[in-house]
């Protein structure tokens, strides 16, 4: 994987956790049923992303968990 690559992967690794985020915070702005439509993919792709980069789901949790507590600090 070239450098290229690697910085899209880490995007869209962010992109998934801002989202994760933003849902948390309720702030997602989608209907009920739009983002029940869009929990499988967004799992599906977040579950790919842990496995390509090897994450298991207590790297994830502690990654979440320390990005809401900077959120709350700033």
């Amino acid at each position: 994987m070239n450098e290229r690559d690697k910085l899209r992967k880490f995007r869209e690794l962010d992109d998934a956790f801002a989202q994760a985020l933003r849902e948390l915070d309720g702030g997602s702005r989608h209907s009920s049923a739009s983002s029940v439509d869009e929990h499988p993919r967004f799992e599906d792709r977040l579950h790919a992303l842990m496995s390509e980069y090897a994450l298991s789901q207590q790297c994830v949790l502690d990654m979440l968990t320390t990005l809401t507590r900077l959120k709350h600090l700033s």
